[in-house]
């Protein structure tokens, strides 16, 4: 019977996991002005915003991202789209905070760190985080769920 019970609960917390994980995966976040100058991106950043997207070879989500990203950065006029192998930037990694790919940080026209979405981002929320920097305010005011 106790055995019953460790199921019943590794199930539950199981489950409470996945809920959360499914409702943060993917938002726009705030993330605090840092210029992204010193990161020593060797490609250029774009007018009006750049996706920097640190991704990993094994990783299948960061593929879609990169894939959703290129899309937006394709059909919008001014927006880059930047892909760093995290693996083999290691002192971005540890200098950003990055935790897990894909990790997208959203740079002003000028380079400063604007927002940051952790997970496969939705077209939607993409789009909403240009919106939120286009029109200069923080992105969790464009999104209120990414809050």
């Amino acid at each position: 019977m106790t055995g019953l019970y460790v199921v019943g609960i590794a199930l539950v917390l199981a489950l409470g996991f996945g809920l959360y994980r499914k409702a943060v995966d993917g938002r726009v976040r705030p993330a605090r002005a840092q210029a992204a100058g010193p990161l020593g991106l060797d490609a250029e950043l774009g007018d009006t915003a750049t996706f920097v997207q640190f991704s990993s070879a094994a990783c299948a989500p960061c593929r879609v991202t990169a894939r959703v990203l290129d899309e937006v950065s394709t059909s919008t006029e001014g927006v880059a789209h930047i892909e760093i192998d995290a693996e083999q930037r290691l002192d971005l990694v540890g200098e950003l905070g990055i935790t897990r790919t894909p990790t997208v940080l959203v740079l002003d026209a000028s380079g400063v760190v604007r927002s940051r979405m952790v997970g496969a981002p939705r077209r939607q929320d993409v789009l909403a985080a240009l919106a939120g920097l286009a029109a200069g305010i923080p992105s969790a005011t464009a999104n209120p769920a990414a809050a």
